[in-house]
């Protein structure tokens, strides 16, 4: 396949290889080629992997995906939030091709390198608050969220674990008890670790008005009635929830948590997996709210598509597991090390923080004129390049899920890759990559209103 190359379609060498950056639909999605795929998935794989979108994926770069068939996809995906510096970056691509020319693994547990402490340093030096941290390197978010607890209860010297409604924090035993949605998260496969409770979420759209300080009394309340601030070791929250919905609670709410967590020593845990690494326009979202969370989970945007996660946090709190307790056979590989190097200088150098808020205000603009034209958009939320509409009954506010679907249908069918969420299945959420053009941006919102207007 030919792919078409001009200055004026050319991908930025940040984003990644030289694709033409533009929808281009060759056949029916899915075409033929993707069709052998997901017939030889279906004879391969456990049905419970599923798909987003039926597609065989050749390249990717800049803002698309192209697929064997010669389709080329406009990506408002990132592969959930992962893709920040763009599919095969060059300076990840450097990176980790000279890595990989070194050696592929010792295990950092047996035989150490620089890069595992590089990374560490990165981490301990962007993550908010200027006091001592140390940091611990796994391998996706779900094992550093489950890490994170198990540093929380063993410096507390206490069990229990609060999580908030709509929450989602990995798909393993221990976080599948932290995530709220149960199908197809949940249902039947239980039972669950035990000394995990939930707490009201300040939710703006649905709180009918409360502020972030009433609804923090509200969760703090339950907290105190139905745990006991003596046996609780730790809180754990997305400042934006993904699955969740991308909910960005009242101004207000967080700040509130942390301090009453640090009256009562709890330990305070913000998963940024989703909002890391200049996602929602700052380098993490806690920094939105002003707030300093004792230990940062992260993940996903860390390392420019290779699988990396870490637990950032006190050093007091970190420290306080015994030498051994932390690890894993993968945990901080050094090819994952190298791109997570890469990927923080590419954010740092390219300007992709300041370029998340340039799409921001794209996404949050065009998404509330298309509100305004169209009473069915309930809520247009979110920060930076991570921004949703929530999609109700217009006369009941109900959520309405089938709706969502078929937006998401219209866009998947005409070359847009979107995601949906939300606990009722009524959210499409926006994460492009940070690399993408205006000009492709606004063409896959347009794609999503055609959707809207056809549904």
């Amino acid at each position: 396949m030919t792919l078409v190359d001009t200055p004026a379609t050319r991908a930025t060498t940040v984003g990644g290889p030289a694709l033409s950056q533009e929808r281009r639909l060759v056949t029916a999605i899915p075409g033929p080629r993707s069709q052998e795929l997901m017939a030889r998935k279906a004879e391969a794989v456990a049905a419970g992997v599923g798909t987003t979108i039926p597609v065989s994926v050749v390249a990717a770069g800049g803002g698309v995906i192209v697929d064997a068939d010669g389709n080329s996809l406009i990506d408002l995906g990132s592969g959930i939030a992962v893709t920040g510096v763009g599919n095969a970056n060059p300076r990840v691509v450097e990176a980790v091709t000279t890595q990989l020319n070194a050696f592929t693994h010792t295990c950092f547990t047996v035989a150490p390198y620089h890069s595992y402490v590089d990374v560490a340093e990165a981490l301990n030096r962007l993550t908010p608050g200027h006091h001592v941290k140390r940091s611990a390197l796994f391998n996706s978010g779900a094992e550093a969220v489950e890490n994170a607890v198990k540093i929380a209860r063993h410096f507390t010297r206490k069990q229990a674990v609060v999580a908030l409604d709509h929450a989602y924090h990995g798909r393993t035993n221990l976080t599948m008890g932290l995530t709220a949605k149960n199908i197809p998260y949940k249902s039947g496969f239980g039972p669950f670790a035990p000394e995990v409770y939930r707490a009201p979420l300040s939710y703006p759209f649905r709180d009918g008005g409360l502020s972030g300080a009433e609804a923090a009394a509200r969760a703090i309340t339950q907290i105190e009635k139905q745990v006991g601030a003596e046996n609780l070791a730790a809180i754990i929250i997305e400042p934006i929830q993904g699955e969740g919905g991308f909910i960005v609670p009242a101004q207000g709410f967080l700040a509130a948590l942390v301090e009453w967590a640090r009256a009562n020593d709890v330990v305070f845990i913000a998963d940024e997996v989703q909002t890391g690494f200049g996602r929602t326009g700052a380098w993490f979202a806690s920094e939105h709210e002003g707030i300093v969370p004792d230990l940062v989970v992260t993940a996903k945007g860390i390392a420019g598509g290779l699988p990396l996660s870490a637990v950032t946090g006190r050093a007091e709190i970190m420290d306080s597991a015994m030498a051994g307790g932390l690890g894993g056979t993968y945990g901080g590989n050094p090819l994952a090390c190298a791109a997570a190097l890469a990927a923080i200088e590419s954010y740092e150098e390219d300007g992709l923080i300041e370029r998340a808020r340039e799409i921001g205000a794209v996404l949050i603009g065009r998404l509330n004129a298309l509100r305004t034209a169209d009473s069915r958009i309930g809520d247009v939320r979110g920060r930076g390049a991570m921004v949703a509409i929530e999609l109700v009954d217009p006369v009941t506010g109900a959520p309405d899920a089938a709706l969502t679907a078929a937006v998401a249908k219209h866009a998947h069918a005409n070359g847009v890759v979107v995601l949906t969420c939300g606990t009722y299945g009524n959210v499409i959420r926006f994460l492009p990559p940070l690399t993408i053009t205006d000009d492709l941006l606004i063409e896959g919102l347009s794609v999503v209103a055609e959707g809207l207007k056809h549904a």
